[in-house]
C-alpha cells in the first residue's frame, strides 16, 4: 500500500493518517483547528489510500462563500486511465455554514490564514484538519527552536542523573 520505507500511521481513535504538515506548526501560530470533509474524485481517494500526499505548500481560500483547498499535491493514481485527476487541482472543503462564517470572519482580520495540518481517513471518509493560523516572525521561530532544544537538554540531563551516568 504505502511506498517502500513509508508507513501510514494509525491513531488510537481509528484514524488512518495519510499526510501531516509539520512545517505549518513551525511557520504559524495555530489559533483554532477544525475538521473538514474534502470533496475528492475516485482516483484521488485511491492515491490517498496508497499513502501518497503532500500538504506542505497548501492553504485554504474563500471563493464566494465556499472554502477551497489550494496547492495540495495528491499524485496521479498509477493505475488510473484517462479519468485520472490533476495533482494540484483546487478541492472543496465541506464544513457547516456556521463554521464557514466564523472562519471567514477571522480570516478577514489582519494576518490570519487557513492552513491544512493533516489529511486522514475517519470511518472510510477522507478528512482534513485545518487551522486558523497567524504567521510567525523569524525571531519567534528561533525562540521556539531554542525552547525545544533547552527542554531536550534538561530531559537528557535528568535521565542521565536517574540512570547514574553522572
Amino acid at each position: 500500500m504505502a511506498k517502500k520505507g513509508q508507513k501510514k500511521q494509525q491513531t488510537s481513535s481509528g484514524e488512518l493518517v495519510v499526510a501531516r504538515n509539520r512545517k505549518a506548526r513551525h511557520d504559524y501560530l495555530i489559533e483554532k483547528t477544525y475538521e473538514a470533509g474534502i470533496a475528492l474524485m475516485g482516483t484521488e481517494v485511491k492515491a490517498l489510500r496508497m499513502g501518497r500526499a503532500s500538504l506542505t505548500e497548501g492553504y485554504a481560500v474563500f471563493y464566494g462563500d465556499e472554502l477551497w483547498l489550494e496547492q495540495i499535491h495528491i499524485p496521479e493514481y498509477v493505475q488510473g486511465t484517462w479519468t485520472n485527476h490533476t495533482p494540484r487541482r483546487r478541492r472543496k472543503l465541506l464544513l457547516h455554514r456556521d463554521e464557514l462564517d466564523k472562519i471567514a470572519l477571522q480570516v478577514q482580520g489582519k494576518g490570519r490564514t487557513v492552513v491544512p495540518l493533516s489529511l486522514y481517513f475517519r470511518d472510510g471518509r477522507a478528512k482534513v484538519e485545518i487551522a486558523l493560523a497567524t504567521g510567525k516572525k523569524a525571531y519567534d521561530k528561533r525562540h521556539a527552536l531554542r525552547e525545544k532544544q533547552d527542554r531536550r537538554e534538561t530531559e537528557r540531563a535528568v535521565s542521565d542523573v536517574f540512570k547514574g551516568r553522572r
